[in-house]
């Protein structure tokens, strides 16, 4: 039996009979393959704490009678980052539509590559915002967990995103629709108030922006803070090396 974390689009644990990849490919399109939808989730490691009924996900994650594994037992749908060990964290699954999974390992947090004195970041569980910021990856996330803060939250799961040259986008490449719905102006506007307020750490770009996020537009990779715990990073591949380890993904994710 396998725990996952369910991240996007909603939060959930989830006790599964599925391999990771397997249940990707059900959770994305279903057991008759009728439904299509991205996803990300963690698997997680085991049990921990009194949190959640283990024993009732042990009872009813069994075979059904014909003998075919058990998909999906939900064990709870509400504050589950925030109640889950970072210890217990495997690895991270970026789902397609068509349920392909890309999976990616923990790895070191790095500074990032062409700092521009403002980030992008796709905020992804629990909250989901589009927000601007004066902060690098790592002092963004703890700002945010950060409980002395007037406004913070327990833990984050986070992307950051692909920042453009916006007076040449002819020259961008494929990253998905983020600068193609007449948006820009906003995010100068945005960017200039991040960089005309030194003391200002975040703007909010957009405050549902959640079914146009692609995985063409996430840079380094995708964070996970707990204000108890600290901080984990799951770098994501570059574009070479997923067209030449993961091109199937890679196709599916509309990489080229």
């Amino acid at each position: 039996m396998h725990y996952y974390l369910l991240a996007s689009p909603m939060e959930a644990l989830i006790a599964s009979m599925l391999n990771p990849h397997d249940f990707g490919a059900y959770m994305a399109t279903g057991a008759r393959k009728t439904t299509a939808e991205q996803l990300i989730f963690l698997e997680v490691s085991g049990e921990f704490g009194g949190d959640f009924d283990w024993e009732y996900a042990r009872r009813a994650c069994v075979p059904h009678p014909d003998g075919t594994p058990k998909h999906s037992v939900y064990l709870s749908v509400y504050r589950v980052l925030e109640r889950t060990p970072i210890a217990m964290m495997k690895n991270l699954y970026l789902v397609t539509r068509d349920g392909r999974s890309l999976e990616l390992p923990q790895g070191g947090i790095v500074p990032p590559l062409y700092w521009k004195g403002y980030a992008l970041y796709k905020e992804l569980c629990p909250v989901t915002p589009l927000v601007a910021s004066s902060l690098p990856p790592e002092p963004f996330a703890r700002y945010l967990i950060d409980p002395t803060n007037k406004i913070s939250v327990p833990a984050i799961m986070f992307a950051d995103v692909r920042i453009i040259d916006l007076d040449n986008m002819e020259h961008t490449g494929n990253i998905g629709g983020l600068y193609d719905h007449g948006g820009n102006e906003h995010l100068r506007n945005c960017f200039d108030e991040i960089k005309n307020h030194p003391g200002k750490r975040s703007k909010t770009i957009d405050r549902s922006y959640g079914s146009r996020f692609s995985y063409q537009t996430i840079g380094q990779g995708v964070f996970i803070a707990n204000h108890k715990e600290g901080i984990i990073f799951f770098p994501m591949p570059d574009r070479d090396e997923i067209k030449h380890n993961h091109y199937e993904w890679g196709r599916s994710a509309n990489f080229y």
